[in-house]
């Protein structure tokens, strides 16, 4: 299961790769200078469907921009099942008790 709590991962990187504005989503991480919320791309990919995919339905999502969020996703603490504010480990999909 993914972490709900998106923004930690967005706030990795801000550059060139996720940006969150409170005028833009209502401060919903996207891909920076787009409009397309980062939980698109999850969605996406656990749904099956493939980065092309959302790079066709999405054109000013930059390949470049997915690679280097998931290489960022993949280091963060999240991905490794330990954040603090997720009810559900990450590795095992098995909810904690708080």
């Amino acid at each position: 299961m993914i972490c709900p709590d998106i923004r930690k991962l967005g706030a990795m990187k801000r550059s060139s790769v996720v940006h969150s504005d409170p005028d833009i989503l209502g401060g919903t991480p996207v891909f920076a200078g787009t409009r397309v919320p980062v939980q698109t791309l999850l969605d996406y990919l656990e749904g099956g469907e493939s980065i092309d995919d959302l790079l066709d339905g999405f054109p000013s999502v930059k390949r470049e921009q997915i690679v280097a969020f998931l290489k960022q996703a993949k280091d963060c603490p999240i991905a490794q099942g330990s954040c603090g504010s997720c009810s559900t480990s990450a590795s095992t999909g098995a909810s904690r008790e708080r």
